[in-house]
């Protein structure tokens, strides 16, 4: 595409990073601009008057990522970046052409958001039970296919890209023991999911953390880093 996209994001936010590995994994060229949002520049609500990342800038001039061209198409929510990417990079594979394989890919977005991201970060930051997490992570299992990579069909979508965030933090939290719960239960929920009846799932995930994008784009120690800044004193 002869367009200019730019992306603005913050390394620290789920968000972000999913359309970040959509864009990898699309072989997308683009310009990256990293947005402090605890000190969000005024300039950049020109992008997006909501002032949160991820955004894009797509089409108009090439300009500076601080000077945004009105000229430029102003994209934001991350599922519906994503669902841009793949629409404007039909050949990617982010979405697939069978509208069956689409319908899939939408549900399991949606399920991801239920049933990974909400008991998950509710057990980080909220101290909610991980029991919560385990639940959704049987459901999500569900969903995986037999015999494949990937969450839908036979390439990957939208849909591991909107999981692998996740992923990639749930074995941050569980192999360092970081959050806003008591000592030790990140570790213990690390331990639950060794289950056999868990077994699909973590093959999952180490597929998924193997790949080229998550490696490129998933910086551990500036999560842990501020995974310890945001809960320094916990429960023993």
């Amino acid at each position: 595409m002869s367009e200019q996209l730019t992306f603005y994001f913050n390394k620290f936010s789920h968000y972000s990073h999913k359309v970040e590995l959509a864009l990898i994994e699309a072989n997308a060229p683009y310009k990256a601009h990293q947005v402090d949002f605890f000190n969000l520049p005024e300039w950049f609500l020109k992008v997006n008057p909501v002032g949160q990342v991820p955004a894009v800038a797509y089409g108009g001039p090439s300009v500076e990522p601080d000077d945004p061209s009105p000229l430029s198409a102003k994209i934001a929510e991350s599922d519906v970046i994503l669902e841009f990417l793949a629409d404007l990079y039909p050949d990617s594979g982010l979405l697939p052409k069978d509208p069956v394989l689409r319908a899939k890919v939408r549900f399991f977005i949606n399920a991801n958001a239920k049933h990974i991201e909400d008991p998950l970060y509710a057990f980080i930051r909220k101290n909610e039970p991980y029991e919560n997490v385990l639940k959704g992570i049987e459901f999500i299992q569900g969903l995986l296919e037999e015999g494949s990579d990937f969450t839908v069909g036979d390439h990957y979508t939208i849909a591991d890209a909107c999981i692998t965030p996740h992923l990639a933090r749930l074995k941050t939290i569980t192999e360092h023991d970081i959050g806003n719960f008591p000592v030790g239960m990140g570790y213990k929920l690390g331990e639950e999911l060794k289950a056999p009846k868990f077994a699909k799932f973590m093959k999952y995930i180490q597929r998924t953390l193997e790949r080229p994008s998550l490696k490129q784009t998933y910086d551990e120690e500036f999560v842990i880093t501020l995974f310890k800044a945001f809960f320094p004193a916990r429960a023993q």
